[in-house]
């Protein structure tokens, strides 16, 4: 009898025990962050996919290859002169509104307002040294 129930409860604390594991694994399997392929491997399946379904020949792979290779020093192009675009179209905006607040402002308070203005922009540049960021700098975190 004491052995049926000691049985009983180690049949149960296994089963018990088992419930946390896939539970643990479930979880962790379903909240995974997904996987976006890099540049470099979506170029590779894309590649690799053409080759196959096409039936391409290795003179037209390396056509292909220089094409995706072309194509991807264009996009950089772009997204770069994209880049320096909306930098110069903000720092318009903020011109424009340092101009627009000098205007209201006395000679006195202008000299006070620039003083402030060079204040906020060295503590801007001590917070960029801190994480690592340096003038002229573009970050690239995607």
């Amino acid at each position: 009898m004491a052995n049926t129930r000691l049985s009983a409860f180690f049949s149960l604390l296994l089963v018990f025990l088992s419930g946390i594991v896939v539970g643990a694994a479930g979880y962790r399997v379903y909240n995974a962050p997904p996987h976006f392929p890099t540049p470099d491997e979506r170029r590779q399946q894309l590649i690799a996919e053409t080759t196959r379904e096409v039936h391409l020949t290795p003179d037209q792979v390396q056509k292909l290859e220089k094409i995706y290779d072309e194509t991807g020093e264009r996009f950089a192009e772009i997204h770069d002169s994209a880049q320096k675009e909306m930098h110069e179209k903000a720092q318009a905006l903020r011109d424009d509104q340092i101009a627009q607040i000098k205007a209201f402002l006395s000679p006195e308070q202008i000299v006070l307002y620039d003083k402030l203005r060079e204040k906020r922009r060295l503590e801007r540049e001590a917070m960029d040294k801190k994480k690592g960021h340096f003038k002229g700098e573009i970050k690239k975190d995607r």
